[in-house]
């Protein structure tokens, strides 16, 4: 019975792992030390006691011995899942450090981390890896950490013309809240990125020249490089009333229309394994040009390993994946699990993964299939992530799902139309794609802006977190309420 329901919800070692890391990452290292210690001895000491149970095979039958095993092995990669999502929190944790007093810091020096963005009044932001900082009278020290750097728009366009990597030094003016940013007055480049790196920041700003002059222009960059600079304002405002904000961030949605293209032009004349490795290829350097995105990276990963699965005939189960994904990322970019497009991209796909299909599985035969398809899985992801949510933005917008219905079609037609765009650009004939573009662009605004005039809801975080899971676990329990049914009722059927 144990094992048939730890079969039955995929609760796999790798999994067992990544809620323990998620634990471990979340929750133990913002606790005291020494309750950490006590939670890790409980769990060792747990699993001593399987681990004796499990070698007294004489008192046991062999189901019974089958299910210890297996309990032994998921409490094991329980134990080390915790160890791992200490560890990373600990590395991930970039605490600013000064080698002199705060209020004394007039100038910093620090890499580049990310494409600079702009932001209003057409200043920039961006995220420096600090390596020196100078004081009054001359002072100079070493620093670390991670710090936002906002420039003037007098440097603005310096700073995107260098890009990525770019080792910059800065006067200014340090503020310090609840974090630490830089107001720069001055930009002076130390040393310019790698020459890959200078290749594709040119490569960058070329698309944003290709698109800036198009309505819709922002939007195709905004879905096709995760570059939301050229936005129009109030489109992006629609959308975030509407609670489609996630459309507009590089996603799995984004990947899977890019991989579905690659498959659609490679795999007839390379076959399945061909089209799928030289994909995963295309994939990587794709994410090395979008640049570091939590979201997208999440995608990325669990593409490669569904290829890996596909070469090697692994188990292809997709909450293993997601689970390895998981602890893949949080061991190789640790600071990426505090990030809100980290921790919203994986509980909306644990959600679609897990309450979507149960969704899909109770209403089956009584909706047609091309609505309930995504409608479950737009509840999934709305429920897994509406705490979160409602933690973070004060605002909950159920009427999100019902307009991505319509929303995300139509963004794949459009990203889709894109690239089509794009090509024929290169032969000076775009104009062809220019007013079907800008209708859909059109089309799509008046959708969430219409579905933005619905009321979100807006209650304690804590409230939707208590109702989100009860709902959740009432979907599951009716789920394989109904799945038990079905069984006993096949022979008769």
């Amino acid at each position: 019975m144990i094992s048939s329901f730890l079969n039955r919800f995929n609760i796999t070692p790798v999994l067992n792992a990544a809620i323990g890391a998620a634990v471990g990452y979340y929750i133990l290292f913002n606790i005291h030390f020494v309750l950490i210690i006590i939670v890790i001895s409980i769990f060792l000491f747990t699993l001593c006691l399987f681990r004796v149970l499990s070698s007294l095979k004489e008192k046991f039958n062999d189901e019974q011995s089958k299910i210890l095993r297996l309990m032994y092995v998921c409490f094991v990669a329980l134990t080390g899942g915790l160890i791992i999502g200490l560890s990373a929190a600990n590395a991930g944790s970039s605490d600013v450090r000064f080698g002199i007093p705060d209020n004394n810091i007039t100038a910093i020096e620090g890499v580049l981390l990310e494409d600079p963005r702009i932001i209003s009044g057409g200043r920039a932001m961006a995220l420096v890896s600090l390596r020196r900082c100078a004081g009054a009278a001359g002072l100079r020290a070493s620093a670390s950490g991670q710090m936002t750097i906002f420039f003037s728009q007098t440097n603005a366009g310096k700073l995107m013309e260098f890009g990525r990597g770019t080792t910059i030094f800065t006067e200014g003016l340090l503020r310090s809240a609840d974090n630490y940013t830089f107001s720069a007055e001055s930009l002076h480049v130390v040393k310019p990125a790698s020459s890959i790196e200078r290749l594709r920041t040119g490569i960058r700003n070329k698309f944003i020249s290709i698109f800036k002059d198009e309505t819709w222009g922002g939007l195709s960059l905004a879905l096709l490089l995760g570059i939301r600079d050229n936005l129009d304002s109030d489109f992006t405002v629609s959308y975030r009333n509407a609670g489609l904000s996630y459309i507009l961030a590089l996603s799995g949605m984004h990947l899977a229309i890019l991989t579905a293209l690659i498959a659609f032009v490679l795999k007839k004349p390379l076959g399945l394994k061909a089209s799928l490795i030289i994909g995963a290829i295309i994939i990587i350097l794709y994410c090395f040009f979008v640049g570091p995105m939590p979201s997208l990276n999440r995608s990325a990963l669990m593409y490669i390993l569904g290829v890996i699965a596909i070469i090697f005939a692994l188990p292809k189960k997709a909450i293993s994946i997601l689970a390895l994904s998981f602890l893949i990322q949080i061991i190789f970019t640790p600071a990426a699990g505090n990030t809100l497009s980290f921790i919203l991209s994986y509980l909306a796909l644990l959600g679609i993964l897990i309450i979507g299909k149960a969704l899909s599985s109770i209403f089956k035969g009584k909706i047609p299939d091309f609505i309930l398809q995504p409608l479950a899985i737009s509840c999934g992801a709305f429920l897994a992530t509406a705490a979160v949510c409602s933690f973070t933005f004060g605002i909950i917008s159920p009427i999100g799902i019902v307009a991505g219905l319509a929303i995300v079609p139509l963004t794949t037609v459009f990203m889709i139309g894109s690239i089509i765009w794009l090509l024929l650009n290169i032969f000076s004939i775009s104009f062809l794609l220019t007013f079907p573009l800008n209708l859909l662009y059109q089309l799509m605004e008046s959708i969430a802006s219409l579905a933005g005039k619905v009321s979100g809801i807006s209650a304690n975080p804590f409230f939707i977190l208590i109702f989100s899971i009860v709902l959740i676990f009432v979907i599951i329990i009716f789920e394989y309420k109904k799945r038990v049914s079905m069984l006993k009722l096949q022979p008769f059927l």
